[in-house]
């Protein structure tokens, strides 16, 4: 059994909160390792002991965020797609920081590609297009459809575009997958 060293993980999360709040605060290209080690109260030989540079950290992070969201896909395969979606929305708004800042952020690019490729993959096995709604489609436009509706979707309310409540996106998201699909 591997032993966790506290100090490095404390150190870890405090690097990776500061990121995320310095995210909010500038552009990505103005972000420097300086800056992140001095919101951390780290020293910057601590922030190379875990990242090779702010792109790794960023890089890192969004594959943490996208790791966790294939998770929660694994544990809710069972569920319908409104709970699914629910649990899905409830870990955004836990963590609504990091999406909020990364969608209006440079970082944008790098995690809305995670985050298609995990969601076209999730709904890869949901979709027939020999019956029903889809008959006739083509799998890969109703695959297209569908994920760049959900991402965008996903992108609108933590862009201020959606304003309904967390509950209200996740259950008509939901629905509209079950519909669709």
């Amino acid at each position: 059994m591997v032993k966790v060293d506290r100090r490095s993980l404390r150190s870890q999360e405090s690097i990776k909160g500061a990121f995320i709040a310095l995210l909010a605060e500038k552009s990505f290209d103005e972000i420097t390792i300086q800056d992140i080690a001095d919101k951390a109260n780290v020293g910057r030989r601590t922030i190379y002991l875990h990242y090779l540079d702010k792109y790794d950290l960023l890089d890192r992070l969004i594959e943490e965020y996208i790791s966790e969201l294939r998770r929660l896909c694994q544990s809710s395969s069972d569920l319908s797609f409104v709970d699914a979606m629910r649990i899905w929305f409830e870990f955004f708004e836990q963590n609504y920081s990091f999406f909020a800042t990364i969608l209006a952020s440079k970082g944008a690019s790098s995690f809305r590609s995670g985050f298609i490729k995990l969601v076209s993959e999730e709904l890869e096995g949901e979709l027939d297009v020999a019956e029903g709604i889809n008959k006739g489609f083509s799998k890969d436009i109703v695959r297209k459809f569908m994920v760049t509706a959900t991402v965008g979707i996903i992108e609108s309310y933590f862009t201020k575009e959606i304003t309904d409540p967390i509950d209200v996106v996740a259950e008509q998201v939901g629905r509209l997958l079950e519909r669709n699909l």
